[in-house]
């Protein structure tokens, strides 16, 4: 879904991508400053401050766009920075939400749920791409809209709220991804 505003998005951030490239910064680092802005989200959630949590993890969201446009400007795209933000994606992913869990933000239940969802989007999606099945943009909650859902309903105070219609979105996410790689893959 937000996909389509991507576009926008990156030419709004070109200026700021091409100051860090000017600070020498690479998109390995502007990577991992994210994840670190991820975390100490995820502290926030974790001592129940919701609020800083959610306006700290739309900051870490700016990081995530950035380490591509710093990458594609300085003209360092590589396989391993590729695999670098997948994987600290998908950690901050976990840690994020059992911030949120652990501060007592959501019921346990339904941040489980939320995390095996995220995690199961982006697996899907990777296996899928094996095969030879381009997933980006099929189903509803990619990264991108995960952040945000949780971010917003964190802001507003209605984390828990968020946290349940994320559970609910990512799983619906997975089987539009394998319905997805199903028909495409029918046959060969």
């Amino acid at each position: 879904m937000l996909n389509k505003v991507k576009a926008s998005v990156s030419a709004a951030i070109k200026p700021l991508a091409a100051s860090m490239v000017a600070l020498g910064l690479s998109p390995n680092h502007v990577t991992m400053i994210g994840f670190l802005v991820s975390m100490v989200s995820a502290y926030a959630f974790f001592a129940s401050n919701a609020v800083v949590g959610g306006l700290l993890l739309l900051l870490a969201g700016l990081f995530d766009i950035l380490d591509g446009a710093v990458a594609r400007i300085s003209g360092r795209v590589t396989k391993w920075g590729g695999v670098l933000d997948s994987t600290l994606d998908r950690y901050s992913d976990i840690i994020l939400i059992s911030g949120i869990i652990l501060g007592g933000l959501c019921d346990a239940f339904w941040g489980l749920l939320s995390i095996m969802g995220s995690v199961m989007v982006s697996y899907v999606r990777a296996r899928g791409e094996v095969e030879g099945v381009k997933l980006s943009s099929v189903g509803l909650m990619e990264r991108a809209e995960r952040m945000v859902l949780i971010a917003i309903s964190a802001i507003v105070g209605y984390t828990w709220a968020g946290i349940i219609l994320l559970a609910i979105l990512t799983n619906v996410t997975v089987c539009q991804r394998l319905i997805h790689v199903r028909s495409t893959l029918r046959g060969l």
